[in-house]
């Protein structure tokens, strides 16, 4: 990738199938950036304008023009210290600590995660977009996977949708979990009575949580988890766990104790084909505040 192109080698997956098809069905990228890049006529091929009937062969090269304006002159590059976890010209995993927003909550915020990684691009000399596909609340930590440009935020919008990407928490809660493993299926709505809280309710949205019991701890009485979602509601897994009677450690929104600082919550790997090369990625995030528990195989 340069500034003002996206250089993109033809695999040999795509052999056969024209231009359109690469954008519109195995990408499926969205209409109006196709429609902009069809009237810019400067998508090429090895070189050449082509059109869009075209047929791809393994080792081609394709150029897109980028066609987007850097979106992170919006965003202050802020020093960090962020961890990046992985990195290629399309897409970035960071590891985000506790105690900051995954984007600006107010005007003038600049202290956010994604304040961190567009000063990470700054620093590395990469001129382009910038855009988060999840979030995690401010003080759990973990993996987040950003996208470059706008095609691929695209993509992993859809793959976020379609439950394409995997993401893995590791969560200390209160108690001991006498099933050892099983799903938490129960809807999460708004709390009318808080502005920030949501709650187990029956016109809520479709939630499902799946865990495993990794440790416990009988002398603190805290269980080791290990959550995945079929879904991304807002504070699912403090919900869900609350709900059971057996909240995150530290988490007193949602009634856990104070014998954490934080609510004891970590986003420890994501899983994902990139959307571009097709291979599959296993991205795992350190934990950057341990407590001793978390020393249990995960």
């Amino acid at each position: 990738m340069n500034n003002q192109n996206m250089l993109i080698k033809v695999l040999q997956n795509w052999n056969g199938l024209s231009l359109e098809k690469l954008f519109r069905e195995r990408w499926r990228a969205p209409k109006k950036l196709v429609h902009e890049w069809r009237m810019s006529k400067e998508v090429k091929l090895n070189g050449q304008a082509v059109i869009w009937s075209a047929t791809l062969q393994q080792g081609d090269l394709l150029s897109i023009p980028l066609m987007e304006a850097v979106e992170n002159d919006a965003v202050q590059a802020t020093n960090l210290e962020i961890p990046i976890l992985y990195e290629d010209e399309w897409l970035l995993v960071a590891n985000k600590p506790a105690g900051i927003d995954t984007h600006p909550s107010r005007p003038g915020d600049n202290h956010s995660l994604i304040n961190g990684v567009a000063h990470h691009l700054q620093d590395t000399g990469q001129s382009c977009m910038i855009k988060h596909i999840h979030r995690l609340d401010q003080d759990t930590t973990g993996a987040v996977l950003f996208a470059k440009n706008r095609l691929i935020g695209s993509m992993l919008d859809r793959m976020l949708e379609e439950r394409e990407i995997k993401r893995t928490y590791v969560a200390l809660v209160e108690g001991t979990l006498h099933k050892k493993e099983g799903e938490i299926k129960e809807k999460i709505g708004r709390d009318r009575h808080h502005a920030t809280r949501r709650r187990v309710s029956p016109t809520g949205q479709t939630a499902v949580t799946h865990y495993r019991v990794i440790n416990h701890d009988p002398k603190r009485n805290l269980s080791l988890v290990s959550c995945t979602l079929e879904s991304g509601r807002t504070h699912q897994i403090r919900v869900h766990f609350s709900h059971l009677n057996h909240p995150l450690a530290g988490d007193t929104l949602y009634g856990g104790k104070e014998i954490f600082p934080r609510q004891a919550l970590h986003a420890r790997k994501i899983e994902f084909t990139h959307p571009i090369t097709e291979e599959k990625l296993v991205i795992e995030a350190p934990f950057l505040d341990k407590p001793e528990i978390f020393d249990g195989n995960i």
